[in-house]
């Protein structure tokens, strides 16, 4: 008779074992520091400043949330930094969540990062960018879905078959990040004529006053920053560089964000971005630029969603990947199938872009990507309290990096993930319901992939099982 396979993965404690290195370190400071802001600067800016606002009231409290939300992601940062420079090689969130309590929850933090997070962030990034694609190519909005799917299929091709392509990509959108952003925070700043503080919002009943909710919908803004742990394994004296370009990336964003924020309101008034909402962009655009600029400005924030979304392709099939080779996924023969030139994995990407699509027809951009932060944040919590559970374990000398203040920056990263979780269960309980219903079905899956699995093995040792006993008689 075969033995349980899923009582190995009950079990808490240090199962990670670091893996061999097969990635060349070849990422220095720079590098890691525009992987880090080219991967949070997406959407969020662009069409988040709505809802922001709608949630806080008045223009001063927008601008505190993103500042807030800003310091709570700084705070998260800090804190994985110096997990990461412990554990410097490839896997980030999944790996960590292993490493500090043990296989099932390392499964359960993957399985949320493929079958939950990264198709709704893509899909929320993608559907965000059709408003802008649309409102460019003077189409109607039922044109958003075809739009947002024809892009991400596009952009799955490309990185299933030359990554050269992809890369190319990522340099070309991480400069066309550039121009939006500057081209609104010069503009709003000195040529806006509102004052950004004190505008009210408060005589629209739609304006909550919720500055949970506002704080919430800023941390997709900022969100992406921990993807850079993915390349742990591929980045120069990672004990250094790691924390180095967490730190300095998230205090750069923050920076940018608020002078955004600022330019922004400075150049509408509160009440026209509340009734402009997720086409506060487009409009701000071509009422500042005219319309030959506003098609440049749009155009250049569209290629920068394109990079976000071309870096989210890239990292979430890989995590299909490597959950497929160890088995951990239905029908994972498949889906750790790699293209034999290019050793892309083809399989895994159709599946991210399957469920992306199903996302993108059953939710709004501006939902989902609060229900992505909510879902995601659930482990980051858990992986803040882990540095708790590293300091028990691991000496002064087995830390290339402390988190300052400690443990008070710890703390207040964990406080702020509650506050995120609290938030959006008060905010939409049925999805959060739903998103987490979504990630606990994957308990039964594991339990019943390991079952099948361990069945092959034993047929293929000729062990009998009861069940085939009866099925004889």
């Amino acid at each position: 008779m075969g033995v349980n396979p899923v009582f190995s993965f009950a079990n808490g404690g240090n199962t990670m074992q670091t893996p061999k290195e097969e990635m060349k370190r070849s990422l220095g400071l720079g590098s890691a520091l525009s992987i880090v802001v080219g991967t949070i600067i997406g959407s969020g800016i662009f069409f988040k400043q709505g809802s922001v606002l709608d949630s806080a009231g008045n223009s001063t409290m927008a601008i505190l949330a993103w500042v807030v939300g800003g310091i709570l992601t700084l705070t998260a940062g800090l804190t994985i930094a110096e997990i990461g420079a412990q554990m410097p090689y490839t896997g980030g969130l999944y790996v960590y969540i292993e490493d500090l309590y043990g296989r099932l929850w390392g499964f359960l933090a993957g399985w949320m990062q493929v079958i939950v997070y990264g198709p709704a962030i893509i899909a929320s990034v993608a559907g965000f960018m059709s408003i802008l694609m649309t409102n460019f190519f003077g189409l109607g909005a039922n044109w958003r879905i075809p739009l947002a799917l024809i892009t991400i299929l596009a952009i799955g091709l490309m990185n299933m078959f030359e990554n050269r392509i992809g890369a190319a990509f990522s340099v070309i959108t991480t400069i066309g990040k550039l121009v939006p952003i500057a081209a609104i925070i010069i503009f709003g700043l000195f040529w806006g004529h509102h004052n950004a503080l004190g505008q009210t919002v408060g005589e629209i009943r739609a304006a909550s006053g919720n500055f949970g909710v506002a704080v919430l919908a800023t941390l997709f803004g900022y969100d992406g920053w921990i993807l850079i742990a993915n390349l742990g394994g591929e980045i120069k004296h990672p004990q250094k560089i790691l924390p180095q370009a967490i730190i300095i990336g998230i205090t750069a964003v923050l920076v940018i964000y608020t002078l955004i924020t600022v330019a922004v309101l400075r150049f509408l008034p509160a009440s026209q971005i509340h009734t402009l909402g997720e086409n506060t962009t487009a409009y701000l655009a071509t009422a500042a630029f005219g319309p030959i600029g506003g098609k440049l400005l749009s155009a250049g924030i569209i290629i920068s969603m394109m990079g976000t979304i071309n870096g989210k392709m890239l990292t979430f099939p890989r995590i299909v990947y490597a959950m497929a080779k160890r088995r951990d996924l239905p029908f994972s023969r498949y889906l750790a199938y790699l293209t034999p030139k290019a050793k892309a994995p083809v399989v895994a990407t159709i599946f991210i872009i399957v469920l992306a699509t199903v996302m993108m027809i059953f939710f709004n951009p501006d939902r989902l990507s609060d229900l992505c932060v909510f879902t995601v944040y659930c482990f980051y919590t858990l992986a803040f309290f882990g540095i708790f559970i590293l300091r028990k374990r691991n000496d002064a000398s087995a830390r290339p990096f402390s988190t300052p203040l400690y443990p008070w920056i710890p703390i207040l990263a964990i406080i702020g993930g509650l506050f995120v979780l609290v938030s959006e269960v008060i905010n939409d309980p049925a999805g959060v319901l739903l998103f987490i219903g979504v990630v606990i079905v994957g308990l039964p899956v594991l339990y019943l992939v390991k079952k099948l699995d361990q069945r092959r093995v034993d047929k293929a040792m000729n062990i009998e099982h009861p069940l085939d006993n009866d099925k004889d008689q």
